[in-house]
């Protein structure tokens, strides 16, 4: 049936009100898995220093009686630093903005600064996993901290002709990339405890988080027929030398693996998340939002890197 003749329609019609909803929807993931799990400490200077030490090898220890004591030879500690690296963003709106009515926010700057301050953080968690060596910079040029897979020296599993990074200054090598298996995650787990570590957590993409997700292990799958629910995913495993939280990472390379001791790893900040207004130079309000920080890894001997995984 056709429109009657002289009906007025919203096609034609002029002063209509707009229909937009007063939410924003953003789906961005803003979840910092490592940075959020991490001890935190304090950096006192641009470059971030600590120290390393380890016992000598167990052996037979036979003392004669009445023997003389001998002395036993002592070793110096290890002295390692890593680099402060300085991250920022700077929202900038005009005054017009600020003054217009708007949907899904009062004030556009607090907005901006909001969503900016996520940006950050979600910078600072790629930029731990990143294989980035240290750069001391200078004037004119930024300083940069090294990543973690330019720390994993001990406890290193790459593909064929992929070698490890070493502390902080050497970038691991990227080798023929092959697929995940149980085999590969056992063995590091069992790098790591001969090496004195207890890795407590997994870090790993998202495609290889479903590999691990058919690793059976020693357990048996099962739905549960009271709540209908298949148990597909391995969130913790048990391993022969302790259980491990198993932690999907968006934000590291998704070829890479790591097995964490979390304790001794940390985020030592030189300063602290803040932000400042910057001077007014016209018709526009500016902000700074800046940290200054860098990755302590306490003990690289404690963590395990498994690289070159197939990542499809």
């Amino acid at each position: 049936m056709g429109v009657p003749t002289n009906t007025f329609e919203t096609y034609a019609a002029i002063g209509e009100r707009e229909d937009l909803a007063d939410d924003i929807y953003n789906i961005a993931p803003t979840d910092t898995p490592l940075l959020n799990s991490i001890p935190r400490v304090d950096a006192t200077f641009i470059t971030h220093e600590w120290q390393t030490d380890t016992l000598s090898g167990a052996t037979q220890n036979i003392v004669a009686e009445g023997d003389d004591a001998t002395t036993d030879a002592a070793t110096a500690t290890t002295r390692l630093s890593n680099t402060t690296q300085i991250s920022d963003k700077v929202p900038r709106v005009s005054g017009t903005v600020q003054s217009v009515a708007k949907a899904g926010r009062r004030d556009e700057l607090s907005y901006q600064i909001a969503i900016r301050a996520k940006e950050l953080k979600r910078d600072m968690e790629n930029d731990l996993w990143l294989n980035n060596i240290i750069v001391t910079g200078s004037s004119g040029t930024a300083r940069e901290l090294g990543g973690m897979p330019t720390w994993i020296a001990t406890n290193y599993s790459g593909g064929t002709g992929g070698s490890a990074g070493a502390t902080g200054t050497t970038a691991a090598t990227n080798g023929t990339q092959r697929a995940f298996s149980e085999t590969l995650l056992q063995a590091q787990i069992k790098n790591c405890w001969d090496a004195g570590g207890d890795p407590d957590t997994v870090y790993l993409g998202s495609f290889n988080k479903q590999v691990m997700s058919t690793f059976t292990g020693n357990a048996t799958r099962y739905k549960d027929s009271d709540d209908r629910r298949l148990q597909a995913a391995i969130d913790l495993y048990d391993s022969d030398f302790g259980t491990m939280e198993v932690i999907p990472d968006r934000f590291m390379r998704a070829r890479d693996c790591f097995l964490v001791e979390t304790e001794l790893l940390a985020v030592a900040y030189l300063r602290e998340f803040r932000y400042w207004e910057l001077a007014k130079t016209g018709d526009s309000e500016r902000v700074q939002l800046l940290v200054e920080y860098t990755m302590e890894v306490r003990n690289e001997a404690a963590h395990g890197f498994i690289a070159d995984l197939t990542t499809s």
